[in-house]
């Protein structure tokens, strides 16, 4: 099997996980969303630090850690995946998925948003159409359910500024989420004291301190670590091996299933303004992709014929 074939098989495994995760968390609807949250960061690290120490890599995590100017990226970059991870568990527990996919498709559009604003990078004319495209789609479900869908709009905003912060982090995916779990494991901790031993109730007036008392409920928590990690891994994995046009085409496998999760599975309502609206991102989407594909094809014969010039002369 080719290192090509691995790495698509890679990302796919890694997007089903992904696009499945929201089965997992429904399991856990009856937690507060803080106390997963809480969890998911301890077991995250738990797994992440093992990996790391198998590999021989935990140096790498101590160099991330004493480069100041990349410790203020990784805090930043924390702070804004830990939010992320947040809304998503809360969208699931409040039967908001059909939401939450839409954030996922809208945020490789948003990306492109935030590159023009952050990096001046030029929206061509094509990318222009597809983002004009999504947000009249955004705009119709807005207009016709009479509220902003703001789980979509925060899902995709919080994980399109995280990504614009992790390009100031010279590191790979693994060990800066490793750091960022690790910045986040105090605050973790804390919390997970003050719900077991002082009823702390968040934003849910919920204080149940679950942990230990369900021995299912405990090693579901547990999981929230592996099935954090593993997609990750897979995935960096993937985009070290496969050209990146691929890798975002096979993504939107995540959307995609969550989408079907919701409207089959845990039957949210799809009405005639999320048919309207979701057809007109799914075309946007596939304008971006045709041109994000053909940008690609024409930059590697840009490539390939440059060094047959160099070659040759």
């Amino acid at each position: 099997m080719s290192d090509d074939t691995k790495g698509v098989i890679a990302v796919a495994v890694a997007s089903i996980l992904w696009g499945l995760v929201p089965i997992y968390y429904k399991l856990l609807a009856h937690i507060p969303p803080l106390e997963v949250l809480a969890h998911r960061t301890i077991w995250s690290l738990v797994f992440f630090g093992l990996v790391l120490m198998i590999q021989g890599r935990l140096a790498e995590v101590r160099a991330l850690l004493a480069h100041r100017a990349g410790l203020i990226a990784i805090a930043a970059a924390a702070l804004l995946i830990s939010c992320n991870w947040l809304l998503f568990i809360y969208a699931v527990q409040i039967d908001r998925v059909t939401e939450a996919s839409l954030g996922y498709y809208i945020m490789p559009l948003l990306s492109v948003v935030l590159g023009m604003v952050f990096f001046g990078e030029k929206l061509n004319r094509t990318q222009a159409v597809a983002v004009l495209l999504a947000a009249a789609g955004v705009s119709v479900l807005t207009w016709g359910l009479g509220a902003a869908p703001w789980i979509s709009i925060g899902l995709a905003s919080l994980f399109g500024l995280y990504g614009a912060i992790k390009k100031y982090v010279d590191a790979g995916p693994v060990v800066s989420v490793s750091v960022e779990v690790l910045l986040l494991v105090p605050l973790a901790i804390l919390w997970l004291w003050g719900v077991h031993t002082q009823g702390w109730t968040g934003l849910t007036g919920r204080a149940l301190g679950i942990f230990g008392r369900d021995w299912m409920d405990s090693l579901l928590l547990m999981v929230s670590g592996p099935l954090t990690a593993i997609p990750l891994i897979l995935f960096s994995y993937a985009a070290r091996r496969v050209r990146l046009s691929t890798v975002g085409l096979v993504q939107y496998l995540n959307p995609t299933l969550q989408f079907l999760v919701a409207v089959v599975l845990f039957a949210e309502p799809f009405t005639k303004w999320h048919a309207i609206a979701f057809p007109m991102i799914w075309v946007a989407l596939a304008i971006y992709s045709v041109w994000a594909v053909r940008q690609e094809r024409s930059a590697r014969r840009a490539a390939t014929s440059s060094s047959t010039v160099s070659t040759t002369t």
